[in-house]
């Protein structure tokens, strides 16, 4: 991208930009990465320093607590011949019953850590080219959630995340993708200045007056370079639903 002239824009530049700020710049692209892995500290945030880019990561507050995810559980007892729901099941279910299942799993089996821990997330936060956004607590289906559980899990992650790194946490990330008016209203109301989707769609200028619903292209790990570069350019999504 660097060598093909495109313009890295920060969450700085994004917001600068839909408030008339700034103009919208030809060739610009957005890096965002959700959930807060480990592996991003040598493939994300020491890329981003490397190579001076500026890249978004949106941290699941729960999982740098304790170290992992909800649905490497469900994978690991399944692949243990456990019988629980799928993933997929599990994200079509209400918060309560996902919740459920995985506490009982966790009672079962245990997992190395997967997500950067407290002190990896300070440090990532000190780099001029990393943004900490919010992903949610737990990194739940929001629309499976009730209104009170919804609203605490958009809630308290902003304000952990402000806590531990002594700043303002203005960006989030839709769990999954998945979203309704209701929290749109609860980020309006907690003072986010951005959300972004998993819609397929180029980010213009006409996308960015709907500040809380912003598309981006998502890159997959396991894909070949050849498909990364094509779903990167937006050329994947015409011809292949995910």
């Amino acid at each position: 991208m660097k060598k093909n002239k495109f313009i890295f824009l920060s969450e700085k530049d994004i917001l600068a930009i839909a408030n008339n700020e700034k103009s919208f710049p030809k060739g610009g692209v957005v890096i965002t990465v959700d959930d807060g892995w480990l592996s991003n500290e040598k493939n994300v945030i020491e890329i981003a320093q490397k190579h001076q880019v500026p890249i978004t990561i949106f941290v699941a507050t729960d999982a740098i607590e304790h170290g992992n995810y909800w649905w490497p559980y469900i994978t690991k007892a399944r692949d243990l011949g456990m019988d629980f729901p799928s993933v997929k099941k599990l994200k079509q279910v209400s918060n309560k019953e996902r919740e459920r299942v995985v506490t009982n799993i966790k009672k079962r089996i245990s997992l190395e850590r997967q997500a950067l821990d407290l002190s990896q997330l300070k440090k990532a936060s000190q780099s001029r080219y990393i943004n900490i956004g919010a992903h949610t607590v737990h990194h739940p289906i929001l629309i499976n959630c009730e209104d009170g559980e919804s609203f605490r899990e958009i809630k308290n992650s902003k304000f952990q995340i402000e806590e531990w790194l002594n700043r303002k946490v203005v960006s989030f990330a839709y769990p999954n993708g998945d979203y309704s008016e209701r929290e749109i209203n609860y980020l309006q109301k907690l003072n986010f200045s951005s959300a972004y989707t998993t819609k397929p769609e180029y980010l213009t200028k006409e996308k960015l007056q709907k500040i809380y619903e912003l598309p981006r292209f998502c890159i997959y790990e396991g894909i070949s370079e050849a498909e990364a570069i094509c779903r990167m350019m937006g050329v994947w999504q015409r011809f292949f639903k995910d």
